[in-house]
C-alpha cells in the first residue's frame, strides 16, 4: 500500500479540476470545495509522504506493474519528499486565499481547473522517474500556467502571456532537445537506468551538448539570468494566488528542481557544471536585487526580488557541498512561503486599494492591520533578518560559500541581502506606515480566508528555522541534501528499492 501513495499526488489533482469541469458552473461554491478539500488532502499527503520515508527509505511504484527500466517508475527519495511538502502546503494555503479573491473574476471554476491541472504537473515532475514523463508533466504546468497569467484578459496579462507562453516553450523545445539526444545515446529514458549507462560510457560530447540544451531549458523555466525575461511581466499580470503560485514553487519544481535531478542524478554534476551554475546564480542574485530596487509596481518589485532569491538557492546548490547543498534546499522551501506570502499580501492590498503603485498608498496599517504586519514578517523573512527563516538559510549559504574559499561569492551575498533589506524598506514605508492618503479612508481589511491564509504563511516563516532541528522536521532537509550529494548513486538506490 505504502508504493499506491505516489499516484494519489498526480490522481487526486486531476480528478479534481474533472470534477470542477463537470460540475463547477452548476453547483455555486462546489468549485471551492473541491480544491479545498483536494488540495489539503494532498498537504497531508506528502506530511504522511516524509513520516512514510523516513521508515521505508527510497519507494519506487511501477505503473501497471511493469518494472523499470522497461515500465514507467515513480521515485520518492529524500529530494522529493521535500519538493511534494513544499508545493502542497503552498497550493493548499493558495487555494484557500483564492475562496475570497478570485470573487472578483467570473468563471471561478476556470481558474480552479487550471489551478489543479498546474498543481497535478507539478507533482508530476516531481515524482517522475523517467526522462519523458519528467517532460510530459512539465509541459501540463506549464500550459496552465500560460493560461492562468490570461485570467484577467486584460491587454497587459494577454500580453505578459504570450511572451511567456514564447519564452516557455523555447525552454520545453530545448529540454526535449536533450532527452531525444540522450535517449539515441543511452536506448533508455528511466532516470536511473540513464544514470548507470552514462557513468558506464563515462564522458563524452553528447552529454557536453545536453548539459547546455538543459542549463539553457530549465534556466529559463527557473527565470536565471540572463534568462529572465518573462518573468517580470508574467508574476505581475497574474491573479495574486497565481502569482504566489508560479513564484512560491512552479519556478522551483518545473525549474531548480528539474535541474537539480537532471544534473546531480543523471548526467553526473561536473566541477564545470557547477562552477557555470555559481557564476550564474551570483549574477542573479546582483542583478535581481538591483532591478528591484528601483520598482513602485508592488508585484513587479516582487517579481524582479525572486529572481535574486533564486540565485541563492542555485548558489548553495552549486557550491556541491553538503552544507552548501542543505542551506540551497533549506531557501528552497523558505523561499516559497515568505515569497508566497508577500504575493499574497500584494494580492490583498491590491484588491482592497485598486492599485499596485507604491507611491499610490500610504498609511495602510491602521486599515490592513493583518496584511500589515504579515507582510512585514514576510520583509524581514527575505531580507534575512533573525530570527525569520530566511536567516538561517541565508546564512548557511554565505558560511557554506566561505568554508569552500568562494569569498567573492559570499561578499555579493552578503551585500545583495542588504539591498534587499533597502527594498523592502520602501515597500514598508510606502505602503504601510506614514499618514492615510487622500481616498484611502474607506479601505478596510480583506475577507477571512485570505487573512488565514495569509497568517498561517507568517506563522511559518516565523517556526522555519526550527526545521534545522533534525527530530522536528523527520530529517526532512537532511534526507534531501542526503538524496542530492548522493547523485551518483542514484541508478543503484532505484533498483535497490524495487520491490
Amino acid at each position: 500500500m505504502t508504493q499506491h501513495l505516489l499516484p494519489l499526488f498526480v490522481a487526486i489533482p486531476l480528478a479534481a479540476a474533472f470534477l470542477n469541469a463537470l460540475l463547477g458552473k452548476k453547483i455555486k461554491r462546489l468549485s471551492d470545495l473541491l480544491s479545498a478539500v483536494a488540495t489539503f488532502a494532498l498537504a497531508a499527503a506528502s506530511i504522511y509522504a516524509v513520516l512514510l520515508f523516513k521508515e521505508t527509505g527510497v519507494i519506487v511504484y511501477k505503473v501497471g506493474g511493469w518494472a523499470p527500466p522497461i515500465g514507467i517508475a515513480m521515485v520518492m527519495d529524500g529530494l522529493t519528499c521535500l519538493m511534494l511538502v513544499t508545493v502542497n502546503v503552498i497550493a493548499f494555503l493558495v487555494s484557500v486565499y483564492s475562496i475570497d479573491y478570485m470573487e472578483k473574476y467570473t468563471e471561478k471554476w476556470n481558474f480552479y481547473c487550471l489551478f489543479l491541472l498546474m498543481l497535478a504537473g507539478m507533482n508530476g515532475v516531481i515524482i517522475s522517474g523517467d526522462m519523458f514523463n519528467l517532460y510530459v508533466f512539465l509541459e501540463i504546468a506549464a500550459i496552465s500556467s500560460y493560461a492562468l497569467v490570461a485570467f484577467g484578459t486584460e491587454h497587459e496579462e494577454l500580453e505578459a502571456s504570450f511572451k511567456y507562453a514564447v519564452m516557455g516553450t523555447l525552454a520545453s523545445s530545448f529540454i526535449l532537445l536533450g532527452i531525444v539526444f540522450l535517449y539515441s545515446f543511452t536506448s533508455t529514458l528511466n532516470m536511473a537506468d540513464m544514470s548507470m549507462e552514462l557513468a558506464k560510457r563515462g564522458p563524452s560530447q553528447i552529454v557536453l551538448l545536453v548539459s547546455v540544451l538543459f542549463l539553457m531549458g530549465f534556466g529559463l523555466k527557473s527565470a536565471l539570468v540572463p534568462f529572465h525575461a518573462w518573468l517580470p511581466d508574467a508574476h505581475p499580470s497574474a491573479p495574486a494566488p497565481i502569482s504566489a503560485m508560479l513564484s512560491g514553487v512552479l519556478i522551483k519544481s518545473l525549474g531548480v528542481y528539474a535541474m537539480i535531478r537532471v544534473f546531480f542524478s543523471v548526467l553526473g554534476a561536473t566541477p564545470q557544471v557547477l562552477s557555470i551554475l555559481m557564476t550564474i546564480g551570483t549574477i542573479s542574485i546582483i542583478v535581481g536585487a538591483c532591478l528591484a530596487l528601483g520598482q513602485w509596481d508592488f508585484k513587479r518589485l516582487l517579481a524582479y526580488s525572486s529572481i535574486n532569491q533564486i540565485g541563492y538557492v542555485i548558489l548553495g546548490i552549486a557550491l556541491g557541498t553538503p552544507l552548501g547543498i542543505l542551506g540551497g534546499l533549506f531557501h528552497l522551501l523558505n523561499h516559497s512561503v515568505f515569497k508566497s506570502l508577500l504575493f499574497l499580501n500584494s494580492g490583498a492590498v491590491e484588491y482592497a486599494t485598486g492599485t499596485r503603485d507604491l507611491q499610490k498608498m500610504g498609511g495602510l496599517k491602521e486599515k490592513m492591520p493583518v496584511t500589515a504586519n504579515t507582510s512585514l514578517v514576510a520583509s524581514m523573512s527575505i531580507a534575512g533578518i533573525p530570527p525569520f527563516n530566511g536567516f538561517w538559510s541565508k546564512m548557511i549559504i554565505i558560511v557554506a560559500c566561505v568554508q569552500a574559499g568562494h569569498f567573492a561569492h559570499a561578499s555579493w551575498a552578503v551585500l545583495a541581502s542588504i539591498l534587499t533589506l533597502a527594498y523592502f524598506m520602501k515597500v514598508q514605508r510606502y505602503a504601510f506606515f506614514g499618514e492615510l492618503k487622500e481616498g484611502l479612508s474607506r479601505v478596510k481589511e480583506v475577507p477571512l480566508f485570505m487573512k488565514l491564509s495569509m497568517i498561517a504563511l507568517a506563522v511559518l516563516c516565523v517556526a522555519g528555522g526550527l526545521l534545522l532541528i533534525p527530530g522536528l522536521s523527520g530529517g526532512l532537509l537532511n534526507a534531501a541534501s542526503d538524496a542530492v550529494l548522493n547523485g551518483k548513486d542514484y541508478g543503484v538506490i532505484v533498483f535497490g528499492a524495487i520491490k
